[in-house]
């Protein structure tokens, strides 16, 4: 931790001999109001599930319900990564589009212990407010056959023959 403060001082300190005074203040400014508002749409973010359906809302507005009878599969996705897995509850729409349920997610770094039961929850009412012929479990995209790792290889090598190509021509 004190590597990644002291990395900050370093760069702190080369943005105040780039842009001077007021130009790091205007940075430091901007970042601070970026990562507030972001923390003020993620605590503004939610999913409630009712009679009507379940309404997704992201942080704006007064957030959008999906009927029931458009919802053909709930599932949860897993995310691998460094830190360990991250768990998402996510819907499948009729039209095949997906839609992660905010504030219905579990990772190392947020952790929460009721995520399987909440989950539960919600496949409890969509099972019981669909028609089992309405539910079909959607086929694997590519996006869910990719690792991370998988495709940081792939830009990696792509990266690599890219500037070995402009390397050559030029």
């Amino acid at each position: 931790m004190s590597l990644v403060g002291l990395l900050l001082v370093a760069e702190g300190a080369a943005a105040v001999v780039q842009l001077g005074v007021v130009g790091f203040c205007w940075l430091v400014g901007g970042t601070t109001a970026l990562v507030v508002l972001g923390i003020l749409l993620a605590r503004q973010s939610w999913t409630t599930v009712g009679p009507a359906g379940i309404t997704i809302r992201r942080g704006v507005g007064r957030g959008r319900t999906y009927p029931w009878q458009e919802i053909r599969w709930i599932d949860v996705r897993e995310i691998g990564s460094q830190n360990g897995t991250a768990l998402a509850a996510r819907i499948t729409l009729a039209n095949g589009r997906r839609r992660i349920l905010p504030a219905l997610h579990h990772s190392p770094q947020y952790p929460d212990p009721g995520f399987y039961a909440n989950y539960g929850r919600v496949v409890k009412w969509w099972k019981a407010s669909t028609d089992p012929a309405a539910r079909f479990q959607p086929p694997k995209r590519l996006r869910d056959r990719l690792t991370p790792t998988v495709v940081g290889l792939i830009l990696g090598l792509l990266i690599v023959v890219v500037v070995g190509l402009v390397t050559i021509e030029g």
